[in-house]
């Protein structure tokens, strides 16, 4: 198991940092734009750092724990690859918001759409997994046989 996890470990680990980095890039731009914690509000372009930086906090969580479900029920190298994807679109939405409220419009829907793919591999895994462990029933063998018949 934990040679099938190494992935998803290494792009928790990433995530991680790429958190931590947003995170660095708001105090960053606290100080070149003069802005004291608690405040929120400053220059446009102090607050579109910070929004970027929540916005990407906030879907912290959905993403880790779908990545986790979707390669522990569905496929650990698929789930890795998906999430590589996942980070390299919040990275692009980071910069393009911080450039512009526009510029994180297209990384922010790639990134969605990646989200979605997991969390299908991750319903569609779990269900699986569901069907075969307290139902006794495999669907996918299920599936192939009524396909040879057609």
């Amino acid at each position: 198991m934990l040679d099938e996890a190494v992935g998803l470990a290494a792009v928790t680990v990433l995530a991680v940092l790429e958190q931590a980095y947003f995170s660095l890039q708001v105090i960053y731009s606290r100080r070149k734009y003069s802005v004291s914690p608690p405040a929120t509000t400053g220059p446009p372009e102090f607050e579109r750092v910070f929004r970027a930086q929540a916005n990407c906090s906030e879907y912290f969580p959905i993403f880790i724990t779908v990545l986790w479900t979707a390669g522990v029920f569905f496929s650990p190298g698929l789930s890795s690859v998906c999430g590589l994807l996942y980070l390299y679109g919040r990275l692009r939405y980071f910069h393009g918001y911080s450039e512009s409220a526009q510029g994180r419009l297209a990384p922010l829907y790639f990134s969605a759409q990646i989200l979605w793919v997991l969390i299908g591999f991750s319903s569609l895994g779990v269900l699986l997994s569901f069907c075969r462990v307290y139902l006794n029933v495999d669907l996918l063998q299920e599936i192939g046989s009524v396909l040879d018949l057609v």
